[in-house]
């Protein structure tokens, strides 16, 4: 079982998919928080996991913390940033060349600042949608070769903040520019919305096929992904989070629904919360904005 999730990436004997002889995850995201305790899930169920990471120091770091915590020596770290193209077509080409399997890619990573790319689209549109489409659309035909197989995207309840001006992205290759506090967090937003978004283009372009794909909200999460904003709101956040958010055991759960609960096959393109299906806003579901979203996302990526 192989899964990726921007961090991790998985073969797995799983109990639960009893169908399968072999299931390898992967994971982009895995290091920390949620994505982390996904790999070190995943692991104990017998999955050959590969975490994919930005940082080789922590992703050495958290390889090791994934081995000891699920008694896995079947977990790999591979470099992967999704902030650049470059780095997401080398590691589809090096994971294409040496893993044989991939039954689970799960998108997992996600940053919450402002700025830019390598490629020069804006950080949080290119790191939290645009590196997961093209490293989606570079191991799709792996996941077909494999399946039944499933893509999981974790989005977040703040899409329903969310919009896509698609002039601000075609004119500035960015969901937008401002860097005050509240500006930063509807980007955020944006950017999930964009998760969504594709997730329900996706299941579209799947069908037919042995794979299927789902988004998901965690929940409200003791994580990292804070670590960028200024110390004002980080002294803000932490109290609130210690007595009122999941912790990342917690908020791994719906992740891992999405990714072995039998039966759910009929609900591809369908978004997540606390393990169940979720009603969504027409604008996270609107045919002609998934498509625009896709064949914008194809151009930046040079796929078309």
């Amino acid at each position: 079982f192989n899964t990726s999730c921007c961090s991790v990436y998985t073969k797995l004997l799983d109990p639960v998919r009893k169908s399968r002889n072999s299931v390898c995850p992967s994971l982009p995201g895995s290091n920390t928080g949620i994505g982390k305790m996904t790999a070190i899930d995943l692991a104990r169920r017998g999955a050959r996991v590969i975490l994919a990471c930005r940082s080789r120091e922590r992703g050495e770091a958290a390889l090791a913390d994934v081995k000891r915590e699920s008694g896995s020596s079947q977990v790999v770290f591979m470099q992967l940033d999704l902030g650049s193209l470059k780095s997401v077509r080398s590691f589809a080409e090096t994971f294409l060349r040496t893993e044989p399997r991939l039954d689970l890619l799960i998108n997992n990573a996600g940053v919450y600042m402002q700025g830019r790319t390598e490629d020069g689209l804006g950080m949080m549109f290119g790191v939290n949608h645009v590196g997961h489409f093209l490293l989606t659309h570079l191991l799709l035909d792996r996941l077909k070769q494999c399946g039944p197989s499933r893509v999981v995207n974790v989005a977040s309840l703040a899409h329903n903040f969310g919009t896509i001006d698609f002039d601000c992205l075609t004119k500035h290759k960015a969901l937008g520019l401002e860097t005050s506090s509240t500006r930063v967090f509807k980007i955020y937003s944006d950017s999930k919305l964009c998760n969504v978004l594709f997730t329900h283009e996706l299941a579209k372009r799947l069908e037919g096929t042995k794979v299927t794909c789902y988004s998901l909200h965690p929940g409200a999460i003791r994580s990292e992904l804070a670590r960028n904003t200024s110390w004002v709101l980080q002294l803000l956040i932490v109290p609130m989070t210690a007595f009122f958010f999941k912790n990342t055991v917690q908020g791994a759960q719906t992740t891992l629904h999405c990714a072995l609960q039998e039966g759910i096959e009929p609900l591809t393109g369908r978004y997540f919360s606390n393990c169940t299906v979720r009603e969504l806003y027409p604008k996270a579901k609107d045919d002609a904005a998934a498509k625009k979203l896709w064949e914008l996302s194809e151009r930046l990526c040079g796929l078309a």
